[in-house]
């Protein structure tokens, strides 16, 4: 049972880090158009992840022009995830972070984790 399990289980991508909720990260995301395809970067917060083995996935927010806030959740094991930078660690006291989808300004902000 857990052999057939295996074989249909998806890779996993070696160009993601392990993230953590409250982490800046910069996504490199291959974006097909027409005959041509690009790298498109989407930069935000990590708010929430979801493990699992081949439908884990993680959610980045980012607050884009005017103040709307963009969301987007990305599968982890998925080959169109070209590379996950993390750009910093933040403190935070909850699994998911969805509290910051009301707040603006100073009150979205996190405080960034410094390593030694």
């Amino acid at each position: 049972m857990t052999d057939l399990l295996k074989s249909v289980e998806a890779p996993a991508n070696p160009n993601i880090p392990s993230l953590r909720p409250g982490d800046q990260v910069n996504v490199h995301i291959r974006i097909k158009e027409g005959a041509t395809e690009r790298i498109q970067e989407f930069k935000g917060t990590v708010i929430r992840e979801r493990n699992g083995t081949n439908d884990a996935s993680f959610t980045v927010r980012r607050v884009a022009s005017n103040g709307i806030g963009v969301e987007r959740t990305f599968l982890t094991r998925s080959p169109r995830l070209e590379k996950v930078v993390v750009l910093r660690h933040s403190y935070v006291r909850r699994s998911k972070l969805y509290h910051l989808r009301e707040r603006t300004g100073k009150h979205a902000r996190l405080k960034q984790k410094f390593t030694l």
